[in-house]
């Protein structure tokens, strides 16, 4: 029966992991097309650089996808054409291998080699995984870009047309205001004609009074204001009308 992958270096029999000193470490070669094929770099680091370095997720390859703003992650990865590896080690299969039960509670160390020695039986390259987890992370950052782009462009659509929204509207208020301000001056203009007309009525109210005044007990001629009559209430609706 074939071995559980975390049986090469975890005793399955108790908690301690196997008393046997962990494999050195395989350098991690270069990615495929950058520096010289099938040789390792100077260094992890620069490794790990070279490998950021040549993966490139160009933009227009999502915005032609036409992903959906609420696009899965597994969507943008497929729009983003990231291939699947044939052996099925991704930089998940790592993530949950890290959170196996049987390591996740052992040091860094014995975690990283431990999955180093499944990664070798397994026949998968570091680099591979590196490369992958790589291209996921420039995906996501692609995708993000696009979606700011896109809510950049609406912002500024929207921009321009709330600009013009708002000039027509200035244009219409001003209207409005100056329509009122008509209205007033129209009303202020015939109330003080009004008020004119009012005193020259109680001139000529006057001189009426002054003229029967000799001839009455009381006169009967006002002059002064006439109260407005007072508004007729509506008669009460009847019961069950």
């Amino acid at each position: 029966m074939a071995r559980k992958w975390y049986e090469l270096f975890v005793s399955v029999d108790g908690d301690e992991p196997a008393a046997f000193p962990p494999p050195p470490e395989p350098p991690i070669p270069v990615a495929p097309g950058v520096g010289k094929p099938g040789t390792a770099a100077a260094n992890p680091a620069q490794a790990i650089a070279e490998i950021a370095a040549s993966v490139q997720i160009p933009a227009q390859r999502l915005e032609a996808k036409a992903v959906s703003k609420a696009a899965t992650f597994q969507e943008i990865y497929q729009a983003a054409e990231i291939p699947a590896p044939p052996n099925g080690y991704t930089i998940f299969k790592v993530a949950d291998m890290l959170q196996s039960e049987h390591i996740r509670s052992l040091p860094v160390e014995i975690k990283k080699s431990s999955i180093l020695v499944a990664l070798e039986a397994a026949g998968v390259k570091i680099a591979d995984i590196i490369q992958d987890a790589v291209r996921r992370d420039k995906a996501l950052d692609t995708f993000e870009l696009v979606q700011q782009k896109s809510v950049d462009a609406l912002e500024s659509r929207m921009s321009e047309e709330n600009k013009k929204l708002q000039t027509e509207a200035d244009r219409v208020l001003n209207e409005l205001r100056a329509k009122i301000q008509a209205n007033n001056d129209a009303v202020a203009k015939e109330r003080e004609r009004f008020l004119a007309w009012r005193l020259e009525k109680q001139k000529e109210e006057q001189r009426i009074a002054d003229a029967v005044e000799p001839f009455v007990p009381a006169n009967p001629i006002t002059t002064g204001p006439v109260a407005a009559p007072a508004p007729v209430s509506p008669p009460a609706p009847k019961p069950g009308a």
